[in-house]
């Protein structure tokens, strides 16, 4: 992350076509990704530019990717993070593919949840709306996200306004060379490991992400390593965290959306009507107006810690898994 002052707003790269100004200030880094903060000198917006790298990828699919974001491009839902435009950056003599997206005043909601510590489960139900309406919308549109996860989703924390995010990165990672999966394995649905999948990948990401606003913790916390996770995951075996969960209702919810088997998974709009949605929030005093932390197995007087890969947006990138 860049230090705040003069230089951080130094403007030290423009698009071609000139509309677009990046500064210096860094909002993220990841594995193939960097994020910064930009201005678009035509609306007189702040705006991000998000930076991949293409040096890895050959002619056909980077061709791919281009015919795929034009796609993203022409989405327009108010829970998907806006697609402005894309562009080839190539002012370090290295293959870059640039998206410009709209700018999300408090970050990732991995960074919001772990700022507030204690979340009330009227909050993340309302979350959970956002997301699902979001979801539908881009299933309706043939579209899977593929990476779905707390990291990914963006929130403003003057309304609670969510928005789903790094669409562009998952089109990337669809064209992966077939003996990897590409994907963060926390989050993968076991059918993903197969690469024989549908949208419902996306259903089982978004249980994992209710998950961490539940507990606050990573799903699979306790292996050590991806190869760890695979076996479970694999196995059907479900993350530690989800025994913390005290509330049968919430941890039903979840349970559901994690089933092994994806056609036992719902679709995100028959998930917008379940009842631990749709039951009317309780006022003071109920499970709903309670922190999730104590509706988990964690004490009241000991909050879940904020974790360190929550410092940047989308900071914890795919990681290539080996494949059966």
């Amino acid at each position: 992350m860049s230090a705040p002052g003069a230089d951080a707003d130094e403007i030290v790269e423009r698009s071609p076509d000139g509309r677009y100004v990046r500064f210096r200030q860094t909002l993220g880094v990841g594995a193939f990704k960097s994020v910064y903060k930009a201005y678009d000198e035509e609306e007189g917006i702040e705006v991000a530019w998000c930076q991949v790298m293409l040096d890895r990828a050959d002619e056909a699919v980077v061709a791919q990717i281009y015919k795929e974001v034009e796609i993203l491009k022409g989405l327009n839902h108010k829970h998907i993070l806006q697609f402005y435009t894309y562009f080839n950056d190539m002012s370090d003599k290295a293959k870059h593919l640039v998206f410009i997206t709209e700018i999300m005043t408090s970050g990732t909601l991995k960074q919001y949840i772990a700022k507030a510590k204690r979340v009330k489960r009227k909050v993340v139900k309302k979350w959970c709306r956002q997301i699902l309406e979001g979801m539908t919308y881009l299933h309706s549109n043939q579209i899977i996200h593929r990476d779905l996860k707390c990291d990914n989703i963006f929130i403003n924390g003057n309304n609670s306004e969510i928005k789903i995010g790094d669409l562009g990165l998952s089109t990337l990672m669809r064209d992966a060379p077939a003996q990897s999966v590409l994907g963060t394995p926390e989050f993968m649905a076991p059918e993903l490991y197969d690469e024989e999948y549908n949208e419902k990948v996306d259903i089982y990401a978004f249980g994992m992400s209710v998950l961490e606003m539940v507990t606050s913790e990573y799903p699979y916390s306790e292996c050590n390593n991806a190869a760890q996770i695979y076996r479970k995951v694999t196995q059907g075996t479900k993350p530690g965290a989800l025994d913390k969960i005290r509330d049968e209702q919430t941890r039903a919810f979840i349970d559901l959306c994690l089933m092994h088997d994806h056609k036992q998974r719902p679709a995100a709009a028959e998930l917008l009507e379940h009842e631990w949605l749709r039951m009317p929030f309780g006022g003071a005093g109920s499970d709903d107006d309670k922190p999730v932390s104590l509706l988990s197995a964690e004490s009241e007087a000991a909050p879940p810690p904020a974790q360190g890969a929550a410092a940047a947006p989308s900071s914890e990138p795919p990681t290539a898994v080996p494949a059966k």
